[in-house]
């Protein structure tokens, strides 16, 4: 039997510009390419483990889903990342779709999740960002320096996204993605969303990137503490409400990555992370 631990039940909640587009016929050679070599195998049974499992029922065996980050050993899969830019696959629904539902066709987990990244949801708040192969991802704005500025008001003000709504405008291609894949997977497999905790979207922002000790983020929070408990509580808001967002597009349990976590002491945690987290 298996019990839950870390997967939350979707309570919890941008980028608007695709990377540039490629022609309509190539997508169509991945897809196509795709559909030729990947096998099939359905979710066992129940398709709903999951979710039960979320909820606090116990499961006859430990629910499985795979992130993205498996799928670079398949060929259709590279098909993909080699030929297009990660936020072209990520914002365009046809091609997140696809990325989407490659492992879950071959081998039947238990969970489709969606094809994104924690990182989706910053330029709805005024923080671009970019994925770059080989590197990895690059926040822009030195907010290393200007934080405490981008905090206050004024044509680059760091906002906080007030309701799931306002995703509408500038996140249609993740509404879209997840509509098409609940419609996909109804009945048979549940369907994952997810957002990164507040904390570690922050240490990322901070940063500017990926990061080993958030050592620059950390010099904000000893020297001026208020100045993160702003940023943290935008992010919190904008989080929140970008779960909430894809739940009303179709996700049926939300999966939160506070991934930078290892970087905090327990007091840390316990003063920045964890009110914002749990």
């Amino acid at each position: 039997t298996w019990r839950p631990a870390t997967l939350a039940p979707a309570v919890l909640a941008a980028a608007t510009a695709l990377a540039r587009a490629r022609a309509p016929r190539r997508q169509g050679a991945c897809r196509a390419e795709a559909k030729k070599s990947l096998g099939t195998r359905t979710t066992p049974d129940p398709t709903d483990l999951l979710l039960r499992v979320a909820k606090g029922e116990v499961g006859d065996h430990t629910p499985v889903w795979l992130m993205r980050q498996a799928g670079r050993y398949m060929r259709e899969f590279r098909a993909y990342s080699e030929r297009y830019p990660f936020r072209q696959r990520s914002e365009t629904p046809s091609m997140a779709k696809e990325l989407s539902l490659q492992c879950w066709r071959q081998y039947g987990m238990d969970g489709v999740i969606v094809f994104s990244d924690i990182l989706t949801p910053l330029p709805a708040m005024g923080i671009e960002f970019d994925v770059i192969r080989g590197r990895g991802p690059i926040v822009l704005g030195d907010l290393a320096r200007t934080l405490k500025d981008r905090l206050q008001e004024g044509p680059d003000s760091i906002r906080a996204v007030e309701s799931s709504k306002d995703f509408h405008e500038s996140h249609d291609f993740l509404h879209k993605t997840l509509k098409t894949l609940r419609s996909e997977t109804e009945g048979k497999c549940s369907l994952l969303g997810f957002v990164g905790a507040p904390w570690t979207l922050a240490a990322y922002a901070v940063e500017a990137g990926s990061t080993k000790e958030a050592a620059i983020f950390k010099k904000w929070m000893y020297g001026k503490p208020e100045v993160v408990d702003e940023l943290l509580h935008r992010m919190t808001v904008t989080i929140s409400n970008y779960a909430i967002y894809q739940v009303e597009s179709g996700a049926q349990c939300i999966q939160i990555f506070e991934s930078w976590a290892h970087c905090l002491t327990p007091e840390l945690w316990k003063r920045f992370a964890a009110p914002c987290a749990i």
